[in-house]
């Protein structure tokens, strides 16, 4: 089970960040991810993490702006959005999937909507 955190509203410029809370078991063969999905618009990959690792994969659209990082003590993820857009606005779900592809994804978060003004 993966629970989001962290969402909200803020301006042009801003900063936000999430957290998803893992609960259960995942291979450290896996990686843990954050999606986006604005409306109309289909589902992107934006960051993931190799399970207790630091190999780190970015989509070009966050590339610079995003950082996704783990506390392994403590299950979770987080995203820290800075530098945000109003094109960030979007809900955004966290994901267990195996590394290597944005495709194979065996896990989702309820997501959680980041709204930038």
């Amino acid at each position: 089970q993966l629970v989001e955190s962290g969402g909200g509203s803020v301006q042009a410029g801003g900063s936000l960040k999430l957290s998803c809370a893992r609960y259960g078991y995942v291979s450290r063969t896996s990686c843990m991810g954050w999606f986006r999905q604005a409306p109309g618009k289909e589902r992107e990959g934006v960051a993931r993490i190799v399970v207790g690792g630091a190999d780190t994969y970015y989509s070009d659209s966050v590339k610079g702006r995003f950082t996704i990082s783990q506390d392994n003590a403590k299950n979770t993820v987080y995203l820290q959005m800075n530098s945000l857009k109003p094109e960030d606005t979007a809900m955004y779900y966290c994901a267990v999937l195996r590394c290597g592809s944005w495709a194979l994804v065996t896990d989702w978060g309820q997501g959680t909507q980041v709204t930038v003004s």
